[in-house]
C-alpha cells in the first residue's frame, strides 16, 4: 500500500502500473496479487485507507477541550499538517473521482458523516446555533472544499508562501467560521 501511494501520489492513477508499485515494493509482480485481485483492486482502495488515516491523524492532533471556532481551526491545521507528511494525498484525492470512483465516494461519505456528527455535536453544546440541523449537511461540504482547496492553493504555490504561511490561512478560515458558522445569534443579547 505504501508503494501504491508513493507511485499513483507521484505519477498519477493513469501512469500508474503494478510493476512500478511492486518495483517501489521490492517485491515480485507475482507477490501482488497475493493481496490484491487486480490494479483496480488496489486503486479502490487507495483513497479509503488514506481516508482512515487522515481521520486518525486529525483526531490525534484534537484537543478535546477545543469548542466552536478553536476545534475548528484545529481541524484545518490538522488536515493541512496530513497533506504536508503525505505529499500524494491531494493527487490521490483527486484523480480518485475518475479511476476510482467507488472509493472516492465512500471515502467522501466517511468524512462527510464524522463531520457531521462533529458539528451536530456543536450545535448541542450552542456552539452553532443560526443553522438547522438540515443545513450542517451542506455545510460539511462547504467546509470540506474550502479546506481542499486551500490546501490546494499553498501545496500548489498558488500564492506566494513566503508572504502567506499555513497559520495565516488559518487565521483566513477562522475569521470565516468565527464570524459565519459561529457567530452569536443576533436576535440574542451577549451575557
Amino acid at each position: 500500500m505504501e508503494a501504491a501511494i508513493e507511485v499513483v501520489g507521484e505519477e498519477g492513477y493513469a501512469l500508474a502500473t503494478v510493476a512500478k508499485m511492486t518495483k517501489r515494493a521490492n517485491i515480485a509482480n507475482g507477490t501482488f496479487y497475493n493481496y490484491f485481485e487486480s490494479q483496480q483492486d488496489i486503486f479502490d482502495q487507495l483513497l479509503p485507507f488514506l481516508g482512515e488515516r487522515l481521520i486518525a491523524h486529525v483526531s490525534a492532533k484534537m484537543d478535546v477541550s477545543l469548542t466552536g471556532t478553536a476545534r475548528e481551526r484545529a481541524r484545518f491545521m490538522a488536515y493541512f499538517d496530513f497533506c504536508r507528511r503525505n505529499p500524494g494525498f491531494l493527487r490521490i484525492l483527486n484523480e480518485a473521482e475518475v479511476f476510482a470512483p467507488a472509493a472516492y465516494h465512500r471515502h467522501v461519505v466517511m468524512l462527510y458523516e464524522g463531520y457531521l456528527k462533529s458539528l451536530q455535536r456543536s450545535q448541542d453544546r450552542a456552539e452553532i446555533r443560526d443553522y438547522t440541523r438540515e443545513e450542517l449537511g451542506p455545510m460539511v461540504f462547504m467546509l470540506m472544499g474550502i479546506r481542499s482547496y486551500m490546501t490546494m492553493l499553498f501545496k500548489y504555490k498558488y500564492i506566494d508562501r513566503s508572504s502567506m504561511s499555513v497559520e495565516a490561512l488559518a487565521d483566513i478560515y477562522e475569521k470565516l467560521v468565527a464570524k459565519g458558522l459561529f457567530a452569536p445569534d443576533a436576535s440574542v443579547a451577549p451575557s
